[in-house]
Formats: structure tokens, sequence, C-alpha cells
């Protein structure tokens, strides 16, 4: 009766769970330096490329790498480890989960890393910079796309491993359609907004650094994602937007073809003003201004009425930043002209004054002196 109930002897069991233990450690160090092997073959792939970028880009795989391949390694050892069924379960399960989460983190940065291969052949801090920018909007949203989508399916595929949330799929499953209509109607603006943000990185009537004009307010695209669009306006506040509302409001765009612009002055002066002169010296003071691009100059009478002359200065510059300082410098130069050379053809009232007849009125029988005298 005693050998009957007799408990296993201890130190076979210790032993054989250290040896768990070990064959589980090997099985970890293997994977990492396997990581390491790979990470190390792709470095050296990568050195080949004419890109001198592209080692450090890819270096950014090298952390989920370390996760993935231990995790790789552990699955045929779970299974042959002499442990109770139900811990072999819980264990598998939650390798399962770490591989997905792996994997997924590991697509993460491989996007992250495609797009840093993908736009660093396209430069936005040069004169000409539509066509980076064009890519650079393109490339960001498809990486936001992909990136979500990730997530998304990893979620819903760490979900479905796990047994209750496949049996609540399963019961819920009969309402789908009923769950379906009342998920969509909830999230149709949602939805609508991330139609909107596909739509804008394919019709693409903003651009990352685009100068615009909304609610008012002057600044560029400083970020575009799938639901709203960052403006930076010109004292460095930030301006958010739904990004459907650069598909349903109207508002303007200075750099959609080019960055090019052109910028007015306007003069009041007098009627004596000598337009000719005033033209030749916008020429001269366009030509020590740096911001000028040389294309566009000159003075026009645009309206005149009783009392002044409007006279307009037309000027280009290669952006808006270099033509609101061109304006300004202009402005600055002809008035600084004026005052100087024809201070008469400043702006002026006129007034003429006539000497007026004395006449005499006579209010019954009085004689009243004529107005304004005293």
């Amino acid at each position: 009766m005693e050998r009957a109930f007799a408990l296993p002897p201890l130190r076979p069991m210790a032993f054989q769970f250290g040896l768990d233990l070990g064959f589980v450690a090997v099985a970890v160090v293997v994977g990492i330096i396997a990581a390491a092997i790979a990470g190390k073959v792709v470095r050296t792939v990568s050195s080949i490329s004419e890109d001198s970028e592209l080692p450090s880009h890819l270096r950014a795989l090298q952390a989920p790498l370390r996760l993935l391949f231990p995790i790789l390694f552990l699955f045929p050892i779970v299974g042959r480890l002499g442990w109770p069924a139900q811990t072999t379960a819980i264990l598998v399960d939650i390798l399962q989960i770490l591989f997905i989460a792996s994997a997924a983190w590991l697509g993460l940065r491989a996007v992250a890393v495609g797009e840093k291969m993908a736009l660093v052949r396209f430069r936005v801090d040069v004169a000409d910079n539509l066509k980076a920018r064009q890519v650079h909007t393109q490339v960001k949203l498809i990486r936001r796309i992909i990136s979500a989508l990730v997530l998304v399916l990893a979620a819903g595929v760490i979900m479905l491993t796990l047994e209750p949330v496949r049996r609540i799929g399963t019961t819920l499953l009969a309402s789908a359609g009923v769950l379906g209509i009342i998920i969509g109607f909830a999230a149709q603006r949602s939805i609508g907004m991330v139609l909107a943000g596909l739509q804008v990185a394919i019709a693409q009537p903003i651009r990352l650094d685009d100068v615009v004009i909304v609610e008012g307010e002057w600044g560029r695209i400083e970020e575009i994602t799938l639901t709203y669009v960052v403006v930076r306006v010109w004292d460095l506040r930030r301006l958010v937007l739904p990004v459907s509302y650069f598909i349903e409001q109207p508002f303007q765009n200075w750099t959609r073809v080019s960055a090019e612009l052109l910028g007015t002055v306007f003069l009041y002066t007098d009627y004596t003003v000598r337009v000719d002169d005033l033209r030749r010296q916008l020429q001269v003071i366009l030509g020590q201004c740096p911001n000028w691009d040389g294309k566009v100059a000159g003075i026009q009478v645009t309206n005149a009425d009783d009392h002044t002359v409007e006279l307009r200065a037309l000027m280009s510059a290669a952006d808006a930043p270099r033509l609101w300082d061109l304006r300004c410098e202009v402005r600055e130069h002809l008035i600084a002209y004026l005052q100087a050379n024809y201070p008469e053809a400043l702006p002026r009232t006129r007034a003429e004054l006539r000497e007026q007849e004395p006449s005499r009125d006579r209010q019954d029988g009085q004689e009243v002196p004529p107005s304004g005298s005293r």
C-alpha cells in the first residue's frame, strides 16, 4: 500500500525540468544567433548598393528579427517538452501571439524602411520640389494605409487564436448583417474621411509643403493623414482640418502647379506724380533685391479718384515667402524714393478759398452782417 501511494522521485523531475529549460535556452540562443547572421547578411548585401543610407535604414529591422527568430526556434521545442497538455497549450498560444506581434512589428519596420528608400532620391529642400512633394505625399499616405492594414490584420489574427474569442465570433456570425449595418452607420463619418484621404492621395489637390489659404489663414501643409490635415500657419500656429475639407470646401493652393507667384504693391499718390520715373526706380530697386526672380516687373495706373492716383507695382518671386519679403522691401523703397525726390507727389487734399463779396440783408428793418463774420 505504501508503494502504491509513493510520490515520484524529485531528482528525476528536477533533472527533466532543468533539461527542458536547457532546450528552451538553447532554442532562444540559436534564434538570436540566426537573427544576428540574417542582419549581417542583409547589411553586407545592402553595402553593395549605391545608396549609402541603406545599411542604416535596414538596421531598423534588427530588433523585430531578434524577437521573431527565437520564437520560430521555440515552436518545435515546446511541443516536444514533457509538460502537461494544458501548460503546453497555454505556451503555444503565447508563442503564437508573440509570433504574430513580432511579424507585424517587422512588417511595420519594413514599410518604414521602404518609405525612406523610396523618398531618399526626392528632396524637398530644393528650389524646384514639385515632383518631390508629389512623391512624398503619395508615399507617406500609402505607408499609413499599409501600416493600418497590418495592425488591423495582426489584431484580428491574434483574436482568432484565442478560443473564447473564436466562440464569441461564431455567436455573432448569425447576426452579422444587423451588426454590420449598425457599425457602418456609426462609423459612416470616419469611413468617409478615410475614403477622402485615399482620394487626396490619388488626386492630390494638396501636397506636403503646399502653400494654401484656408479659413482665411496663410500656411503650409505640414502633415497629411487618412483623417486630418495639419496646416502650419505663418505665425507657427497649427490649423488642424478634416481631410474631407479639402474635397468638399473651396480653398486656395498657391503651389498647385508651380511655386512661382506674382505680387503687387499699391501706392496712392498725387496727380503730379511722375509715373515713368517710378517705373525706372522700380527696376533699380528690384535689381538690388535678391528675392526677385528677374521675370516680372512693372508699374501701372490702375485707378484714379478725386483725391489720389492708384499705382500698382507688379513683381514676381520664386515662392511665397520670398514674395512677401520682396513686396515689403519694394514698398519701403518706393515710399522712401517719393519722400526724398517727389514730396509734392505724396497724397494731399486741395481746397480753393475764394473771397466772398459782402452782402447786406435786411430783416425787419435790421442790417444783418455777412455770414461768418464776427
